[in-house]
């Protein structure tokens, strides 16, 4: 088939490689425009145009499709047989969406209609979910609300941050993209249940901080979702801290310590009050301007106590 591939992050690149080795024609790839980023603010491409550039596909980065002209004429020339969407990050208007033969298709990190929206990974750790899924669907106007192609549900692993799982979904995702691509002609398109619908919008940096009255096991789950952005954060002496990986200790104790009190430190890590007389184990952590590191090394350092506590 011929594929117009819509992508940005790493997430997509495992969807590209897996058409291209399945034999399927990309002739061209779109993609976000390059940023401003890191101290100097300098220009930096999104990983798939690296990879377009690295195999020689050409690529165009409209700064916005709905409003480029340009972008609708030059697909109109191509004549592809199906645009694959993979975490582009623009809204395609319709003249784009139904111009291929056999329209568009999105591949979407979550068993839709649960978690429709821009960060299902890290909603479906952040509600503790035991498992998530895969959907491939019929892309329309609307978000996350087009017709069902095939899905797969996806366990979630004890302790998969939003990084390891969402990587794990676009290796997944690219074989169950190519299956389903090689029976797109025998597939009848099932609607989406919009009763049962629920939403993850996206997470922002300030979502990040830390409320130690929540229990433990949510505070643990918030950790997961985060890592490695925006992060879950906390302060302990006006230091701004990252908190990379923890353990929630199921057993409730009973203690007169207050939310973000540490009540424990020992070379397993930082035991910390939370909420609901809970507790949470911190193993690895990183303070504002250094690297990370194991929790009880920088208790070390910091010359921190029972008693201090995280704000």
């Amino acid at each position: 088939m011929r594929i117009v591939f819509f992508g940005s992050p790493h997430t997509a690149i495992p969807s590209l490689k897996a058409l291209l080795k399945a034999g399927h024609s990309i002739p061209l790839i779109i993609t976000q425009p390059d940023r401003p980023s890191g101290r100097g603010r300098k220009l930096k491409s999104c990983p798939v145009k690296k990879f377009a550039e690295k195999n020689k596909i050409p690529v165009i980065q409209p700064k916005k499709i709905r409003k480029n002209t340009e972008c609708l004429k030059i697909l109109k020339k191509i004549n592809p047989d199906i645009n694959v969407v993979v975490a582009y990050g623009q809204i395609i208007p319709s003249e784009i969406i139904y111009l291929p033969k056999y329209d568009s298709v999105n591949i979407h990190f979550s068993y839709l209609p649960k978690y429709r929206g821009a960060s299902p990974v890290q909603w479906a750790l952040l509600n503790g979910e035991s498992q998530t899924g895969i959907t491939i669907f019929r892309l329309n106007e609307k978000m996350d609300q087009g017709e069902l192609l095939a899905q797969k549900r996806v366990p979630i692993y004890p302790q998969e941050n939003s990084l390891e799982l969402e990587e794990r979904l676009a290796e997944i995702g690219a074989t169950f993209l190519v299956e389903t691509l090689s029976q797109i002609k025998k597939i009848n398109p099932l609607p989406q249940d919009h009763t049962k619908a629920t939403y993850a919008p996206l997470i922002k940096k300030e979502d990040g901080r830390i409320s130690w009255e929540e229990d433990a096991e949510s505070i643990y789950n918030q950790i997961r979702a985060f890592t490695p952005w925006p992060s879950s954060f906390t302060f302990l002496n006006k230091i701004r801290i990252k908190i990379i990986k923890a353990k929630y200790l199921k057993q409730k104790t009973k203690t007169s310590a207050s939310p973000g009190e540490i009540t424990e430190i020992n070379e397993k890590g930082i035991t910390v009050c939370c909420g609901h007389n809970t507790q949470l184990l911190i193993e690895e952590l990183q303070p504002e301007n250094k690297k990370s590191m194991r929790a009880y090394s920088f208790s070390l350092g910091a010359r921190i106590k029972p008693g201090d506590t995280f704000h």
